[in-house]
């Protein structure tokens, strides 16, 4: 995909606040601190455009970036060990529940995981409610470059077996340091986004 632009326009914290218009949305999903923003990022060539952080739980609303004026990234407020309060945590949840079920636009859903590390119970449940609403998804593992090569494999049928992925789910070994997986996410994405 040749990026020709790539704008953040909003911050939502509801649908009120949501871009108007029909165009197709690509939304990221996943834990705090998976690289959501790294993804986003390398996928538009852009260092700066979604934020990255240290420190979990930084991207608190929706937000939304407008790719080659034709379509929408939506970053997702992470889930899982971000130091918030629990009402904050709840109120994440009805955000980032009430957009995947009744959005139209919402055309495929990204779902990041370390490839360190097995998944979540949070992990787990995003991908069997993804599964439940039909909604299509993809994986990602993230930080490939964290372990060595061999294991890549190894680690990446251990984290769809844990996740109860089906078995046409799209699966992208990915690396923001190398870009590993990037061409794959995108051809996989053109599919959605016309």
């Amino acid at each position: 995909m040749r990026i020709i632009s790539a704008d953040y326009i909003i911050s939502a914290p509801g649908p009120k606040q949501y871009p108007e218009g029909e165009q197709p949305e690509i939304a990221f999903a996943g834990r705090s601190n998976v690289g959501k923003s790294s993804l986003i990022n390398k996928l538009v060539n852009r260092r700066g455009l979604a934020r990255t952080s240290g420190s979990p739980g930084k991207t608190r609303l929706l937000n939304f970036y407008w790719i080659n004026k034709d379509f929408y990234f939506v970053d997702l407020p992470g889930y899982g060990f971000a130091k918030v309060a629990k009402d904050v945590k709840a109120q994440w949840g009805k955000m980032i529940e009430g957009y995947l079920r009744e959005r139209e636009n919402l055309r495929a859903v990204v779902h990041l995981i370390d490839i360190r590390h097995a998944p979540s119970k949070e992990d787990v449940e995003m991908h069997q409610w993804l599964i439940h609403y039909e909604i299509p998804t993809i994986i990602v593992v993230t930080k490939a470059d964290k372990i060595t090569r061999g294991k890549w494999q190894k680690h990446t049928k251990l984290i769809c077996e844990s996740l109860g992925a089906l078995p046409d789910t799209p699966v992208v070994i990915f690396s923001s340091l190398t870009g590993q997986g990037k061409d794959q996410v995108w051809e996989i994405l053109s599919g959605y986004i016309g």
